[in-house]
Formats: C-alpha cells, sequence, structure tokens
C-alpha cells in the first residue's frame, strides 16, 4: 500500500517545514498538504521555504490543496465564493507553479461553504467556472483537480459522492476533463453516503482516496469503517493512487497502527511497517 501522509493534520506539533523531513523519518516517502500559506499568493520567500523542505526532505509530494480560505474560522473554500473570484484564479498560478517545481499531479480545490445574502445558483456558477480554469490551470503539468464532499461543515454544500460528481460533470461539460472526485471515506461515512455502493460504481474514476476512522476522525482501527476493505475493493476495481492519511493522532501515537498491518498493506512507502 503506498500511502502519503497529509502534513496539515499530522504531525501539527512541528512546524510546518519540518513535517516532510518527520514523515520521511517515520517511514514514508510521500506526503500531502492542505494550502500551507495565510494567503492566496504568499511571498515568493515562503513559496520557496516550503519548496526547499519537501525537496530536502526526500519526499515526494503528492496533493496540494488550493487555498480554501480561513479554514479555523469555519471556510471551507473559495471555489464557489461569489465575489472572490480573481483570489482564487491569482491562486492557480502559485499552486500551479509548485507543482511544476515538485511534480505534483493532485490539486483539491474545497468548494466553499454557501454564503449569506449570495444567491446559491449564483454561487454554484461561480464554482463551474473557477473549477474550469483551476482545470485548465493545472493540465500544462499534468495536473488534475480534485473535488470532494466535507463532513462538519453545515454550509458545505457537497455532501455526497453524488453531489460533488454532479458538480464535476459540468465542469467536463466546459471541456476540462482533468477533474475527478477525491473520495475521503471519512466524510462519505460520516455524511450517510454508502461508501461500498460509490467505490463500485466510481472506483475507477477516483482522483484520490483519503482516509480517517470514524468515529473520531482517528487513525485507522480506532473506529469501525472497514477502511482496509474499501481500499482494496477500490484497488481491485482500478483505483492505482495513493492513500492519503488524513486523521488525527498526535505524533508519538500516528502510525503505530502500521505496525499490526497486512504484509500488503506496506511497501517501500511504509518502511518498517
Amino acid at each position: 500500500m503506498t500511502y502519503t501522509v497529509n502534513c496539515s493534520i499530522l504531525l501539527t506539533e512541528l512546524p510546518l517545514n519540518e513535517r516532510p523531513a518527520a514523515a520521511k523519518a517515520a517511514g514514508f516517502d510521500a506526503v500531502e498538504f492542505w494550502w500551507p500559506f495565510a494567503e492566496s499568493v504568499p511571498a515568493d520567500r515562503d513559496v520557496d521555504a516550503f519548496i526547499s523542505a519537501i525537496r530536502d526532505a526526500g519526499v515526494q509530494l503528492t496533493g496540494l490543496n488550493f487555498n480554501a480560505g480561513d479554514m479555523p474560522a469555519g471556510d471551507r473554500g473559495l471555489v464557489s465564493w461569489t465575489g472572490r473570484e480573481q483570489e482564487f484564479r491569482d491562486n492557480i498560478a502559485v499552486v500551479a507553479g509548485i507543482g511544476r517545481a515538485l511534480g505534483t499531479k493532485g490539486f483539491n480545490a474545497l468548494y466553499g461553504n454557501r454564503i449569506d445574502g449570495i444567491d446559491a445558483a449564483a454561487q454554484d456558477e461561480t464554482a463551474v467556472e473557477n473549477l474550469a480554469a483551476a482545470a485548465a490551470g493545472v493540465a500544462a503539468i499534468g495536473g488534475t483537480v480534485l473535488l470532494e464532499p466535507v463532513s462538519g461543515a453545515p454550509r458545505y454544500p457537497l455532501l455526497k459522492a453524488a453531489d460533488a460528481l454532479a458538480v464535476i460533470e459540468k465542469v467536463h461539460a466546459t471541456g476540462n476533463e482533468n477533474i475527478a472526485l477525491l473520495a475521503d471515506f471519512y466524510h462519505l461515512a460520516v455524511n450517510g453516503d454508502d461508501v461500498a455502493a460509490v467505490i463500485e460504481a466510481h472506483a475507477g474514476g477516483f482522483g484520490h482516496i483519503q482516509i480517517a476512522d470514524d468515529p473520531g476522525r482517528g487513525a485507522p482501527g480506532t473506529g469501525t469503517l472497514p477502511l482496509d476493505a474499501w481500499i482494496a475493493r477500490s484497488r481491485e476495481l482500478g483505483y492505482e493512487g495513493p492513500v492519503g492519511l488524513e486523521y488525527k493522532a498526535p505524533i508519538a501515537e500516528a502510525f503505530g497502527w502500521l505496525a499490526g498491518a497486512e504484509p500488503t498493506a506496506a511497501t517501500s512507502t511504509v518502511t518498517g511497517a
């Protein structure tokens, strides 16, 4: 199994640019991040420091989010945020530049919450236009835009796989095919989706998989979700990408579950597992 460590939710006891090296020290060769800066267009020195942290650690950056706004304050994306279109468009160029420098191919675009005073249909129109622009922006580096349902955000309108897939179909209709579903098994399960059915119908077209257990959004094995079975079936149906570890756990306990994993769950990406 090829795992990629989400260093925006794991290893957070460390400064952000120290986390790639910590992931490498834990035995991983791949990492992913939410947007690691406060602004859509950060200072060049900050971008350069982030790129250097990835390169110096000797890990592959498999995934990077577009700017999603102020996440701690409750923002969940700029994609559908009518009135902030230019900010999102400016972010595309920075994201693509980091992707080009590091060979990154997956770029998660959080849809965004419903905004008071803005018609939902107008927000959805904004979203399709922004997603089409994002897809065009990363196409030159072989990138794919990822779109995911999210739990725990009452104003976020994409709750189930079908919601995200409907938006993806609209973006495809603009002529941009490089956008796909990010199947976060935790979010789908918490939102009441039939994860097994989603896998049967769409696994071959998943753009990415992320995992956490439920309840608690903890490490695999801390809850009741059949994550191993879901991953295995996704593989059988054609999913070939990495599996993102996007759960909450302190450093001391973050990867202990891998010690008891089946032999087929370990590859060179998880040395010592």
